[in-house]
């Protein structure tokens, strides 16, 4: 009997320095800081809608070969020297401080439009299948150098399958859409009507005009 009231507080004392060390570890740990992602800043102010501009590109012998009628808006995610964070900006293409350039082949058209003040490249490709008559918007790839971005941007998506078409027709779509091109971009069109490929002259196929929208929806497969 003695020994074993001998023992009782010992093992006491023993249980009741584990019980309290639990505790105040337990109690440690609840006052650590939690860890937290880097914030990022929400969108800037909306700017409104873009202005509607009319883009040409034309063949050597100055005749068209694509046409386009949009207003444009970039959704563009980089790292701000003034903010020292990542930022998302939403940015309105100016149709006069925007140059359109390009080329056309048989089964390829590209439409790249440049503006200088804010160095900024955006490039379109569209691809016909010539069994088909078939086209659609493949790819997109935009270069950007603005005086807020800590390293220029540069973003590109060559398996694309958006604006799909006929040849012969334009691509006609009144709604905003949204084109997701990379993860850190991605571009609004506004009242966007293009053809790249089966002009006749300077005009646009059918599909101008609102009274041939149905047209266009069966013969271009156009999601409004």
């Amino acid at each position: 009997m003695t020994q074993i009231r001998g023992v009782q507080p010992w093992c006491l004392g023993v249980t009741l320095h584990l019980i309290l060390a639990a505790v105040l570890h337990q109690g440690l740990a609840t006052v650590a800081p939690p860890t937290t992602a880097p914030p990022t800043a929400a969108p800037h102010k909306d700017p409104g809608r873009p202005e509607k501009g009319n883009y040409v590109v034309t063949r050597s012998n100055g005749s068209a070969c694509l046409l386009a009628s949009m207003g444009l808006q970039l959704n563009i995610t980089f790292n701000s020297v003034s903010q020292n964070k990542t930022v998302q900006e939403v940015v309105n293409l100016q149709p006069n401080m925007t140059k359109p350039s390009g080329s056309c082949d048989s089964d390829r058209a590209s439409l790249l439009l440049t503006t200088d003040a804010e160095k900024t490249n955006l490039t379109f490709i569209f691809t016909l299948n010539v069994t088909s008559n078939k086209y659609h918007l493949s790819e997109v790839s935009l270069s950007a150098d603005w005086p807020d971005m800590k390293e220029p941007l540069s973003a590109n998506n060559r398996s694309l399958d958006y604006l799909r078409g006929t040849f012969g027709f334009s691509y006609m779509c009144h709604e905003e859409q949204t084109l997701s091109v990379a993860p850190d971009f991605s571009i609004n069109t506004f009242q966007l009507q293009v053809q790249p490929f089966g002009l006749t002259g300077d005009q646009f196929g059918a599909g101008k005009h609102s009274g041939l929208v149905e047209l266009i929806e069966s013969e271009s497969a156009v999601s409004l």
